[in-house]
């Protein structure tokens, strides 16, 4: 299967609708993105008091918060009512219903349109094409998604415990083929920046992260199996806090519009 085979599956998986049942777990358990992920997204584009940004695909509003703790003025798209709703409100984030292939917004309205842990979701020839519409000349795209490290211990094994009940999920195969964004003249080359990342969990939230992922069975006898499994991974890896860290690999790529 080629790369966009496995997108325009992705794509026609209900991608709306299948977290309408994950967004508690979603505000819960996923992770936030690091620091230096946010600076490399705002590096050399000025006073953030003076930007505007899109956060496409913005779910809870994890990486929309984010940018406007900076001072960024962030319209945060999400098509799913129960992701938005469940969203914490934030003064410098404006929620809109959107999608990434039509978003509503005015030609060259944004400085920068984000999409964290989301773009694989989309029609990605239609959305590239709706994002060069609605950035300002010059103005930054930043896909970034938080990617299990699977060199380390506790994250190899989380990882195989959700495969052992679920397989290999396409939503976890994805991987961005640059084309799609500079192939068209649109925007120029893609550039690829790599941050560490984690997070402390306690044993319901290593299951809870689990059950973030639209994939992940939430009951029946799948569900009996890695609940046991990540129980007893949780004990095997636990610290003397009565945590364990699970570890990313935030990847964040950025690209301007010609």
């Amino acid at each position: 299967m080629t790369e966009d085979d496995n997108h325009e599956l992705l794509y026609e998986m209900n991608p709306v609708g299948r977290f309408t049942d994950r967004a508690a777990d979603y505000v819960k358990f996923r992770p936030g993105y690091p620091a230096a992920a946010i600076d490399a997204i705002l590096r050399g584009m000025g006073e953030p008091e003076g930007l505007v940004a899109a956060d496409v695909g913005a779910g809870t509003g994890i990486s929309a918060r984010l940018l406007a703790d900076r001072g960024v003025s962030v319209i945060a798209l999400e098509p799913n009512a129960a992701m938005r709703q469940a969203a914490a409100a934030h003064r410098g984030v404006e929620w809109r219903e959107g999608r990434a292939e039509a978003t509503g917004l005015a030609r060259e309205s944004v400085s920068l349109v984000v999409c964290a842990q989301a773009f694989h979701w989309f029609r990605q020839h239609d959305a590239v094409a709706e994002f060069q519409r609605i950035l300002r000349a010059g103005g930054r795209l930043a896909l970034m998604w938080n990617n299990r490290d699977r060199r380390d211990p506790l994250t190899r094994d989380y990882v195989e415990a959700i495969h052992a009940v679920n397989g290999e999920h396409p939503a976890e195969l994805h991987e961005l083929e640059r084309g799609v964004i500079d192939g068209a003249g649109l925007f120029t080359p893609v550039r690829l920046e790599l941050f560490d990342n984690w997070q402390d969990l306690d044993g319901r939230g290593l299951l809870g992260r689990a059950l973030s992922a639209s994939y992940v069975p939430r009951e029946g006898p799948a569900f009996d199996v890695l609940e046991a499994r990540l129980a007893e991974l949780f004990e095997r890896h636990r610290d003397a806090r009565g945590l364990a860290r699970m570890k990313y690999v935030t990847r964040v790529y950025l690209a301007e519009r010609q």
